[in-house]
Parts: C-alpha cells; structure tokens; sequence
C-alpha cells in the first residue's frame, strides 16, 4: 500500500461566479489539481485515455449537480451527487458541502434544480448525504461491488466537471492500482486529510466531479471520485501526462450514507444541522485553538471573545489544536449551550456561557 500526496481539486470553488481551476507546483512534477509525491511513490507511467464526452445513458446512475453558496467567505463552488433514493437522499463527498450555507442539487435525469439540506457527514471519511426537498421519483444509482474490481479494469467516471451543470461530463480509464492512502488537500480554505482504501485510476477527472461515480463496465457505481492529479514530464519528446483519480469504495461510502440516513451519529459522523461558535482558528505557540478571526453577530462575538484569544476548553472538555476544538463541536447542535474557556491575549482566563448558532457544516 503506497501513500501518495493529493490536491483534492475536485469542488470547483467559484469565487466571483468564475470557476477557478487551481493549479499547484509541487516537488519534483507540474501539477494540475494535484500534488506531489515522492519518487519512491509515483506508480508507473500509464497511457491516459482521452476524455469522451457524451450524454448519459440508461446504464448511468443517478447524477446530480450540487451547487453551494459559502455565505461566511461570499465564494460558491459546484460538485457531484449520486441519487441513492427516489425520495431525493444523495450521497456526495463532505468536502463538496463543507462551508456551505445554501446547497442546491439539479438532478440531470429530470433537469430539475432543488433547495438541499444536509442529512449529515462525516468529516474523517469525506462522505455526506443530503436531501433535495420535494424530489420524488428520482432515478436512483445501481452500485456494485467494488471488492470485484482489479487493476487494468475499464471504468467509467461521471461528473459535473469545471462546475458548469448541465449534461455530465463522461471520462473513461482503468483501474491502475487498489488500497492507496491519500493525503488530500482543498485549495479552496488548505484542510487536507488522510483517506485509505482508495481506488486509483487513470480516468482523467476535474474540479466539480468530487462526489460522482466510478462506473464498471456494467455502469454500476464502484467508488465515489474524490481526489485527482496529473502529474507531467518533459523528456526528449512531447510532454507526458499522468492522470491519477482517486475514488472511495461504494461499498464503505455507502455504509456511513446508510449510518447517517439512520440517523446514528458517533465519533465522526455528525447528524443535522451544524452548531456554529464563530470563530476562525489557527494552532499557536502554546496549546489551545488561537482566535484570527471573530464573526460579527455570532455567539463568540456576543460573549466578547477577542481575535488573538487562546481557546482551551469547551464544555468541560480541554481544547488542545484546532482540532480537537472541531471535534468538540462536532457532537454539539445549534441551540445548545456549552461554556467555553479562553485567555485573552494579555493572559487572563476568561470564560463565559454560550448559545450555539446555526452554521455551515465542517
């Protein structure tokens, strides 16, 4: 099992209503959407088909475009879904949905556009499900088994590519290698996390296909695309590329949408709506959450707490990084109250008793 470095890449972020497909150099390749990786972990050089583009046909699953609006950082950025009931459940990854404040879901059988709400997600597998409202008779994907799936299998990726909407964009490569840890970043607010199990391809993905199936040859939905690169060479001839695209098994996606359509919150996954502080946080140079940044009108700003503060603790609890400080927040909802803990940047410990508001989710 390799462990590769990854840029996500694949929510189209839209700041200024221009979609921005970002670009990273990274050591050793030119990346497009991607990162680097060492010499000792980049696989082999693969022939990299060309993407095909076509419309859907009755094979393809269910498909939705997914289009967020960020109210705390006024940017908008697209991805996919994939249709998992007629009654409008859609499973997508979380980092298409995270920071979202208004999510809209176009399901492309129909050609109708939905106001969604978040079912719940689930941060450290990047899996969400959403509900499009007042959706009834969907087509809803067929998945398969991704344990059937081996290296050099033909696949089929399906997406809203670049976040334009409309007609999925249809991509098409094999499967080049199976269970690939990826360290994924998103450019658009520099998160990253670690995903395992993955199923790498050469199918040459894009920003705003995050969320979308991977098809076997029987259009049944084996991975959920999730991360992508394109790492290029310069030799004496033209220029290579090496596509690589990363999915998550159907199979354990489907397990947690199934979790969170229950219902059933744990230690990762979180169920509802999202409880907001409203703070932004860095680590600082002791241990705690450091205060950059204090949303106007939210309960932190209510309760007087400063930029250049140190969080150390939240409901009883000792806040240690940033974190920490989200994994505590995670398990409370909008309307409870929590005490908090801080010193000011003066060092004085302060603390005070706060209403949870309404937010995005993490």
């Amino acid at each position: 099992m390799n462990e590769v470095f990854e840029h996500r890449g694949l929510r189209a972020a839209i700041p200024m209503l221009l979609v921005a497909l970002l670009v990273l150099v990274a050591p050793g390749c030119q990346a497009l959407d991607g990162g680097g990786a060492g010499p000792e972990d980049v696989p082999p050089p693969v022939k990299t088909p060309v993407a095909k583009h076509e419309k859907p046909s009755g094979r393809r699953p269910g498909v939705v475009n997914i289009d967020t609006e960020q109210g705390l950082n006024s940017t908008r950025a697209a991805g996919t879904g994939i249709v998992m009931d007629p009654s409008g459940l859609v499973l997508t990854n979380n980092h298409v949905i995270q920071g979202a404040t208004t999510i809209k879901g176009t399901d492309t059988d129909n050609r109708r556009s939905y106001t969604a709400q978040i079912v719940g997600y689930d941060r450290q597998s990047d899996v969400a499900v959403i509900r499009l409202y007042g959706a009834t008779r969907l087509k809803a994907a067929v998945f398969g088994d991704p344990s059937s799936v081996g290296v050099g299998d033909p696949v089929t990726a399906v997406g809203n590519a670049g976040g334009k909407g409309g007609t999925p964009t249809v991509v098409t490569g094999k499967v080049t290698s199976l269970d690939q840890t990826v360290t994924a970043r998103d450019d658009s607010d520099g998160t990253s996390e670690r995903l395992t199990g993955m199923i790498e391809t050469s199918a040459p993905i894009r920003p705003g296909d995050s969320g979308g199936p991977l098809l076997n040859t029987r259009g049944r939905v084996i991975g959920i695309n999730t991360a992508a690169s394109a790492s290029f060479t310069v030799g004496k001839s033209k220029p290579k590329s090496t596509h690589r695209g990363y999915a998550i098994p159907s199979d354990r996606a489907l397990a947690i949408a199934r979790q969170i359509a229950r219902g059933q919150a744990s230690s990762t996954v979180h169920i509802g709506r999202t409880a907001m502080l409203g703070v932004k946080v860095r680590s600082g140079d002791t241990q705690g959450a450091q205060v950059v940044e204090v949303v106007p009108g939210t309960p932190a700003d209510e309760a007087g707490v400063p930029v250049g503060a140190t969080i150390i603790s939240l409901g009883g609890a000792t806040v240690d990084s940033p974190t920490t400080l989200t994994g505590l927040m995670l398990a409370h909802h909008p309307g409870e109250t929590v005490r908090m803990e801080w010193f000011t940047p003066q060092g004085a410990r302060t603390a005070a008793t706060l209403q949870l508001a309404d937010g995005p989710p993490q």
